[in-house]
């Protein structure tokens, strides 16, 4: 079977077949016959970094969600999304503590890219592994925990060191969330106000295109229970109707806004799982610096703005807490991530990367696996040469390398 293209339609996988096994044995046997391979998450990676000359999917096998309260921990298969794991834990009576803006995209894949959501006390979705169980070359299963020396590194670990074939989160007790959406936000008070801006709720998204006074949208996700949003946020006003972080899409796709109480599960994503997510005719890129260093970031990015703004459907800035994961953009630092979704029009695009990263190269900036970027500056990550040495160790055969990790890592 093959494989066709990412779900943006960028990038065309040269791998020609896609294995679809239904049971850990059939899983076992496919990683351990195959010369070369990567596990093929949700495809929502805008680059070639799940490319390999097989690929397997983990699609078809079952689910097998185990919620255990005694631990406060749920167990599943790599092949589950946030959108099919949000609903069972939330039925049981637990929930995430965070997600990333879209349900539609797997839990493996996700934390193998270090994927975020929002919120200044908030890690990662890596940060919620307590767990992970390898399918490793030679089809034997090895499964790494904290109490392993490896398990910093085993966590964003890109798909380098086998196939996730289980994954142990943890959960807490389900909470509500209410999303209010801010206009009116001026440039000057944001950069005033950073740190008021973005610890005002549980969950901060500042939308914006960098042109003009205005900084655009921000949307507030509070816990009910907690600090209710305010009147009136630096200037900024909410606003009742709801409202698309891309102006000109339909609302319908969104969660719910307002400041109607709803699940966890149906507010911290910006998007409906029964939707299709954002806007698919895009290309994507991100840059995690550290917090000492947002006011600046954001300043040297916005010096660029007559470049940018033609190619650029919105910018998305959020917050994460730092965390202790070798290959993370959070990695020892809190951070700001600086999200660019992009008009589909590489030849555009693709050139404004290397600007960019050398605007934001004096503030630390790290990218995101997932998304596209020119360059990887390999002494922003300490624990670099421990990852390389781990991956010796646990696929000594390179099965799954492939070329974006052989360009960027090895």
């Amino acid at each position: 079977m093959t494989v066709g293209f990412n779900w943006s339609g960028h990038h065309e996988f040269r791998a020609r077949t896609v294995h679809r096994p239904r049971s850990l044995e059939e899983l076992q046997e496919v990683v351990a016959r195959a010369p070369r391979i990567r596990a093929l998450g949700s495809r929502h990676s805008f680059s070639d970094i799940a490319d390999s000359a097989e690929l397997v999917s983990l699609e078809a096998m079952p689910a097998a969600i185990r919620i255990d309260g005694e631990s406060e921990t749920v167990s599943l298969s790599g092949g589950v999304r946030y959108g099919d794991l949000g609903p069972v834990l939330q039925s049981a009576g637990w929930a995430l503590r965070n997600l990333a803006s879209l349900p539609h995209i797997s839990v493996a894949g996700s934390i193998a890219t270090g994927t975020h959501g929002s919120g200044d006390r908030n890690g990662t979705l890596s940060r919620a592994v307590s767990s992970i169980e390898y399918v490793l070359a030679d089809g034997s299963l090895r499964t790494i925990s904290p109490v392993d020396d490896d398990f910093d590194g085993a966590v964003v670990a890109l798909g380098a060191l086998g196939v996730v074939h289980r994954i142990t989160l943890d959960v807490e007790p389900t909470f509500d969330v209410r999303q209010d959406v801010y206009e009116g936000l001026t440039w000057s008070s944001l950069l005033d106000n950073l740190e008021g801006v973005f610890s005002r709720a549980y969950s901060v998204s500042v939308f914006t295109n960098w042109s003009g006074d205005d900084v655009g949208r921000v949307w507030l996700k509070s816990v009910i229970g907690e600090r209710r949003p305010p009147q009136s946020l630096y200037g900024a006003s909410p606003v009742l109707a709801p409202r698309h972080p891309l102006a000109d899409m339909p609302t319908e796709n969104t969660t719910q806004q307002g400041g109607v109480p709803g699940p966890w599960i149906e507010r911290l994503p910006h998007f409906r799982l029964e939707f299709t997510p954002s806007n698919g005719d895009e290309l994507q890129s991100e840059y995690l610096v550290p917090r000492r260093y947002a006011a600046e970031a954001l300043v040297a990015v916005r010096s660029l703005a007559d470049r940018i703004a033609p190619h650029l459907h919105v910018t998305e800035l959020r917050t994460m807490a730092a965390d202790s994961l070798w290959l993370s953009g959070a990695f020892e630092t809190d951070a700001l991530g600086i999200h660019f979704t992009w008009k589909k029009q590489p030849e555009h695009v693709l050139p404004l990367l290397p600007v960019i990263e050398e605007a934001l190269a004096p503030f630390d900036a790290r990218p995101h696996w997932g998304k596209l970027f020119h360059d990887v500056r390999r002494e922003l990550y300490p624990r670099l040469s421990d990852f390389v040495d781990l991956a010796g160790r646990m696929d000594p055969s390179a099965k799954f390398r492939n070329e974006f990790l052989d360009r960027f890592l090895f």
